[in-house]
């Protein structure tokens, strides 16, 4: 089992990022999470292959998540970015196999890539 993140970075308030997550072998359902210094870690957005996604209040309408199944990835395109956005964001995953519901608690985790959104 594998979890490779990447594209983190820094970015203006407005600006836009994609975060990457690779899972190998393969999954069933994916998450990304965020934590901020001091705060408790929050789900951002949740895929389930073939059925659902599903999406924290504070990010709705200004992330997506995706997948591309070939490559097993799974994107976390995030706009119109917010100061109270920056965070460190984490993927979590659940391999090919497991039946996910928007409940369930995931349990692989990648390593984290830092988001930061300030002018």
């Amino acid at each position: 089992v594998q979890l490779v993140e990447s594209g983190g970075g820094l970015v203006q308030p407005g600006g836009s990022l994609r975060l990457s997550c690779a899972y190998t072998p393969s999954w069933s359902c994916m998450g990304w999470f965020r934590q901020a210094p001091g705060r408790g870690r929050e789900e951002v957005a949740r895929i389930i292959k073939y059925d659902r996604t599903t999406y924290a209040d504070s990010v709705k309408g200004r992330f997506t998540i995706s997948q591309d199944n070939a490559e097993n990835i799974v994107y976390l395109q995030m706009n119109s970015l917010k100061p109270e956005d920056t965070a460190m964001y984490y993927c979590a995953a659940e391999p090919a196999g497991v039946y996910c519901t928007p409940w369930r608690a995931f349990t692989y985790w990648g390593q984290g890539t830092q988001v930061t959104v300030s002018s």
